[in-house]
């Protein structure tokens, strides 16, 4: 038999119909088997794997679906079609039941069954295909695949896990490059919607002009160039999950239409009148500081507290660098040639501050592939912009010293450390994010510079 062809088994005590069949499958380029009964048919069906099994549904010794549902214990995904000559709803159900991906009724036309062959085979390919993508999605974005070892991190995946399969709505916070977007696709690939669609938007990435006809579509007419009506991402997003990157570039005008999606799951296309119902879960996400926005007046207050139902803290790369070398073991994971890093280039990674986060670190390693001399990435391999290195900001290399600089430093020290508080709200460990320093450090700094304990909140 030629194993690049999709391999039949015709199984009929009728010789004239079974050899029919054999020459019209056989013209239409299938490699075509027969048996006359049963029990010859299941003794191939223990030598070959077929991709077709075609019998009658009445056999010597048993029927066509008992033959059929031995194969199926063999051969899952073998395609079973039942030919009957009784026609009864009864035999075509049952059939179906017991696997059958379909039947005919004699008599009937030859052509029939090359087309209802091809159908079958092309169904199974496209689960083959759809089984494939969905084991590389849960490769790509199950929680194994989001790499973290602290306390912070663990955290997070415990919050991921247990909201994965809730339908509550989701504010990712974190600087730019932290993995946002990926425990958005995180959280919906292990959600009962992950056979729906994940539909992703950067609202800082789309003129205001278009944006709220990219979130909730248009009809034709609606403004010039809309020659046709356009269904949004909200729509498309039905039954699934939007991704809402950048939220706080939302123009404040646009968050009003938001809120509504929010609280009704329910808009009006622009320049339409009909209401669109769509049942959506959001996931929002943003590197901005959207309480201070709200204060600022620039982001609704009562849509922040809508998104902030659930809310994920991501930390910086810099609060976590434990992660640092399981990270890059990932990254060099992906190379397509065999390589390491040395312990010096991995020194000089540590001691970075990697402003850029993950993303950076990303680049940083996908750069010193391609420049690493042999096998080994070596110091030399690892570029790091100097507009971030960890030596500290640039201008300070063109600060010149002057006599009684150093009283100025501590009062910097002491503004700093209050005005911290002050946006924490006297949470030292806010604060200490908010300078990107210890917890200890900042305790220590608070004792140095003799904080009162009205000063700052501190007491809190």
């Amino acid at each position: 038999m030629d194993i690049n062809k999709e391999q039949i088994l015709v199984v009929d005590d009728e010789e004239d119909l079974r050899k029919s069949i054999v020459e019209i499958l056989t013209l239409d380029g299938f490699e075509v088997d027969q048996a006359g009964s049963a029990e010859e048919a299941a003794e191939k069906l223990s030598q070959t794997a077929y991709d077709v099994l075609i019998t009658d549904y009445n056999l010597p010794g048993k029927t066509g679906v008992e033959l059929l549902e031995e194969s199926l214990v063999r051969y899952p995904e073998i395609i079973g079609i039942v030919i009957t000559g009784y026609g009864t709803i009864e035999t075509a159900v049952s059939a179906i039941k017991k696997g059958a991906y379909n039947y005919l009724t004699k008599p009937f036309k030859l052509v029939e069954l090359p087309i209802m062959v091809r159908k079958g085979l092309k169904e199974r390919h496209l689960r083959f295909e759809n089984q494939y993508l969905r084991k590389q999605l849960d490769e790509k974005y199950g929680f194994n695949n989001i790499i973290g070892t602290g306390r912070a991190m663990k955290r997070i995946f415990e919050l991921v896990e247990t909201i994965a399969g809730l339908t509550s709505t989701v504010l990712i916070q974190g600087e730019t490059g932290t993995g946002k977007e990926l425990i958005a696709k995180a959280i919906h690939f292990n959600s009962p919607r992950k056979d729906q669609k994940l539909v992703s938007i950067n609202c800082g990435a789309i003129p205001e002009a278009l944006l709220e006809s990219e979130l909730f579509g248009h009809v034709k007419g609606a403004f010039t160039g809309a020659v046709q009506t356009r269904i949004g991402r909200f729509e498309q997003a039905n039954a699934g999950t939007i991704f809402l990157d950048e939220i706080g570039n939302m123009p404040v005008a646009l968050q009003v239409k938001l809120l509504r999606v929010l609280q009704e799951r329910e808009f009006e296309r622009v320049g339409g009148n009909s209401t669109v119902k769509v049942d959506v879960r959001i996931i929002a996400a943003t590197s901005s500081n959207l309480e201070q926005m709200v204060k600022d007046g620039t982001f609704r207050e009562d849509l922040y507290y809508r998104l902030n139902v659930v809310s994920i803290s991501l930390p910086p790369l810099r609060r976590r660098k434990e992660d640092i070398p399981l990270l890059v073991q990932r990254f060099l994971g992906r190379s397509q040639r065999p390589i390491t890093i040395g312990p010096d280039a991995l020194d000089k990674i540590m001691a970075h501050h990697w402003p850029g986060n993950v993303r950076e670190l990303e680049n940083v390693i996908a750069r010193a592939i391609v420049l690493a001399p042999g096998e080994i990435i070596t110091p030399d391999s690892i570029q790091i912009s100097s507009r971030s290195a960890s030596a500290g900001p640039d201008w300070l290399d063109h600060v010149p010293v002057r006599e009684g600089y150093w009283p100025n430093i501590r009062k910097l020290e002491t503004h700093l450390v209050k005005t911290a508080l002050e946006q924490a709200k006297g949470n030292k460990a806010e604060a200490a994010r908010i300078l990107g320093v210890q917890r200890r450090l900042l305790y220590e700094k608070i004792s140095e510079i003799g904080l009162k304990a009205d000063e700052g909140n501190a007491n809190k």
